[in-house]
């Protein structure tokens, strides 16, 4: 078995009176360790689909399974629960809480599942300094680079340890060296932490470091 199943997939929105579909009978299996990059024109679905994927977002119809979940028949707050428990998400503006440090933001996942901080801290502190951050525990967003913003965002993704990784164009606000530095990073952190990882992006260059690579065009995948 696949760990995703997604099967007759539509998605639409309703844009001013007009019905706009996104997603069209769309068909995904992944299996269970694979890093899977998705590329495709800016607008054409990709985060849609990675929010659906996530329990982020409702479909019009079809079928969508990660792991032993059935996300499309979920409930809201079931969706809620699956998505603090199982997903991991990396966007490309990493939406850090300005007024938290560092490790607070990475802890935040932890705390919203009422987590002590006792048992919080030492998870997002070992985090942070495996991505290189170990200088920069108790600095505010504003005083990190955009790079090192990231790799907070990363870790606050990771510290629960999900099962599913989903990546939004993760490095489509880096300069290119920095980057290169992510996507190795990503790559690392995919073998060791064993996820699944799914990211959509415009960068050729994190796409070939991936599995497998599918575009998406038309409301499908090819």
């Amino acid at each position: 078995m696949p760990f995703i199943s997604v099967s007759g997939l539509n998605k639409s929105y309703l844009v001013a009176d007009k019905r706009l579909h996104v997603l069209r009978d769309l068909e995904l299996t992944v299996e269970k360790g694979e890093m899977l990059a998705i590329m495709g024109a800016s607008g054409v679905g990709k985060s849609t689909l990675l929010h659906v994927l996530g329990g982020l977002d409702t479909i019009d119809s079809g079928e969508v399974r990660v792991g032993e979940h059935d996300i499309a028949s979920m409930d809201d707050d079931a969706r809620v629960a699956f998505r603090n428990r199982h997903i991991g998400f990396v966007f490309q503006f990493h939406h850090l809480l300005p007024e938290f440090t560092a490790i607070e933001n990475a802890m935040m996942p932890l705390r919203i599942a009422r987590a002590s901080v006792s048992d919080a801290r030492p998870k997002a502190d070992a985090l942070l300094r495996r991505v290189g951050l170990g200088d920069r525990l108790d600095h505010r967003p504003g005083m990190l680079s955009g790079g090192e913003q990231q790799r907070v965002a990363l870790s606050r993704a990771l510290v629960r340890q999900p099962s599913l990784l989903l990546a939004d164009e993760p490095t489509g606000d880096l300069d290119e060296a920095t980057a290169d530095s992510m996507h190795q990073l990503l790559r690392d952190m995919h073998a060791e932490f064993g996820l699944t990882a799914i990211m959509a992006t415009h960068n050729p260059r994190l796409a070939a470091q991936c599995d497998r690579i599918l575009r998406l065009e038309g409301g499908r995948l090819t």
